[in-house]
């Protein structure tokens, strides 16, 4: 039996969304390497660019963040923060966000500022960065997350990046037309949203993860009842990932295929 990591399955699972053609926005993280594994396996004829300008890299060896200089190696063009998020909102393309949060409610609102009151907070996180910019104007955007209650809220501490706001046509209604959130992968599954009321539902179990794990780690009742379990990595998608994609294993923290009996 194969054994894989927990990144190692999240980013396959979100590279799957990737389709040829699109236009991928990776931030740091999972995103990376998410997005590598796309261009690698499900969609070589994507492009893949990051906040800081680095414009169809070839990505021959993984970057550790967006500011990482590998970032820009062989690409088809080094550009900058404007050009970058011109592409994001570009009413041609169709770019898809790969993105993290610390807290996401029901509708995929995302938090990254603070936990706790914004002026007296328990923890400060980074902010926003281009993340607000990237959820407003992207045709989608897939988030990462650890699948915890702490991290699933029915309120968020604060609004950093809007998803689908209240649900409905809600989003429409602040004047937001383009985008929205498409789905959540976490460490248990993948999450979706209704077409019409916009509430998130479980699309998908990882192998070895039950239901009931995952509405226990959800801090609002969420819809179950369309829920598959997920394909697990086929051997050929994870020698790509740790040989290609990753092989210094520095996001994959691959773990060994188990002994054969």
């Amino acid at each position: 039996m194969i054994q894989y990591s927990d990144n190692e399955m999240m980013a396959l699972a979100a590279g799957r969304f990737i389709k040829d053609g699109d236009i991928v926005f990776a931030g740091t993280g999972v995103s990376i390497l998410a997005a590598t594994a796309a261009k690698r396996i499900f969609a070589p004829k994507a492009v893949i660019f990051f906040e800081t300008g680095g414009i169809d890299p070839s990505l021959d060896e993984i970057p550790m963040a967006v500011a990482d200089l590998r970032a820009m190696a062989g690409t088809s063009l080094n550009s900058g923060l404007i050009e970058a998020f011109s592409i994001v909102g570009h009413r041609k393309l169709h770019t898809v966000a790969f993105l993290g949060a610390a807290q996401i409610d029901r509708y995929g609102n995302l938090n990254t500022t603070c936990i706790g009151d914004y002026f007296k907070p328990r923890t400060r996180f980074s902010g926003s960065g281009g993340a607000c910019d990237v959820a407003t104007f992207a045709s989608g955007v897939i988030t990462f997350m650890q699948h915890e209650k702490r991290r699933f809220v029915e309120k968020l501490d604060y609004l950093t990046s809007v998803g689908w706001y209240k649900g409905g046509n809600s989003r429409k209604e602040l004047g937001l037309r383009r985008g929205g959130a498409l789905a959540v992968v976490t460490n248990l599954g993948v999450l979706r949203f209704h077409e019409e009321t916009k509430e998130m539902y479980l699309a998908e179990y990882f192998p070895g993860v039950t239901i009931g794990k995952i509405v226990e780690s959800t801090g609002f009742p969420i819809d179950t009842s369309m829920a598959v379990e997920a394909d697990a990595p086929t051997p050929g998608e994870l020698q790509i990932l740790r040989e290609e994609v990753d092989p210094q294993r520095l996001i994959c923290q691959a773990v060994l295929a188990a002994p054969q009996k």
